[in-house]
């Protein structure tokens, strides 16, 4: 399957959340009650759900998107070129709009595989889940009911490094090491994006951080089909794909 996959025409992807809310205390009634009850199933005994509200953002219900960067591995002036678009704002919606269309212009013009690290169990599921909430209309390579498994063009660096081991996790971060690839954790991990946001109020911190996830994930893919990893000087950070 590596070797049929085609470099050009895939769609690296990387997302950042937080939980809806600043802190638990300023949670509204209702889902003060209902994150209570998700907690109760997370939680170790001698925590609370408040202690471990910070976690809140990895779920969709509890959670909101502020970041989407991607990647597309391209020629220009005869060498390969990374050129690398963000989405980024306050506001869920508008920067899920954006990211939509994008989707849609690219699929209109060919065939476009995703490709996130652990994406099929995170963020896939979680686009898709903040576009219904926002009342989006989803992109069809994201409304993927009563489609047959080869027909979902989602892919997923950590599935394929697993070779068909369900039981084994590994992170980007480790396969960037092993692969001699620069770390994309050399300034904060996805712990930290929630205090990053709504302490430090730091936006543009988590983007870069964002980034360098998909320069790491594209990076990643070309070591998995053999290919000679980008140069720094090839990867261009563009308004546009």
């Amino acid at each position: 399957m590596l070797e049929q996959l085609k470099i050009g025409n895939i769609l690296f992807l990387d997302i950042e959340t937080v939980p809806l809310y600043p802190a638990y205390g300023e949670l509204p009634e209702n889902f003060r009650m209902l994150w209570d009850k998700k907690a109760a199933y997370l939680k170790k005994e001698a925590e609370t759900p408040e202690i471990i509200y910070h976690r809140a953002g990895i779920y969709a219900e509890f959670g909101r998107i502020i970041c989407i960067c991607t990647g597309m591995i391209g020629v220009q002036d005869d060498r390969r070129v990374l050129r690398i678009k963000s989405f980024y704002a306050p506001d869920e919606k508008n920067l899920l709009e954006a990211f939509g269309d994008l989707i849609t212009r690219l699929c209109q013009k060919r065939e476009i595989d995703l490709c996130a690290h652990n994406g099929k169990e995170f963020d896939f599921p979680f686009i898709a889940r903040r576009m219904l909430v926002n009342g989006i209309k989803l992109p069809v390579i994201f409304d993927i009911a009563g489609k047959r498994p080869w027909e979902v063009r989602h892919l997923d660096t950590l599935e394929l490094w697993k070779f068909g081991d369900h039981k084994h996790y590994t992170s980007l971060d480790l396969l960037a090491s092993i692969f001699k690839i620069e770390s994309p954790k050399n300034d904060i991990d996805g712990s930290q994006v929630a205090r990053v946001y709504w302490e430090d109020k730091d936006l543009n911190r988590i983007v870069d951080y964002c980034r360098r996830d998909v320069i790491a994930l594209a990076q990643l893919m070309l070591k998995f089909k053999g290919e000679s990893l980008l140069e720094p000087a090839d990867i261009l950070v563009l308004d546009t794909l």
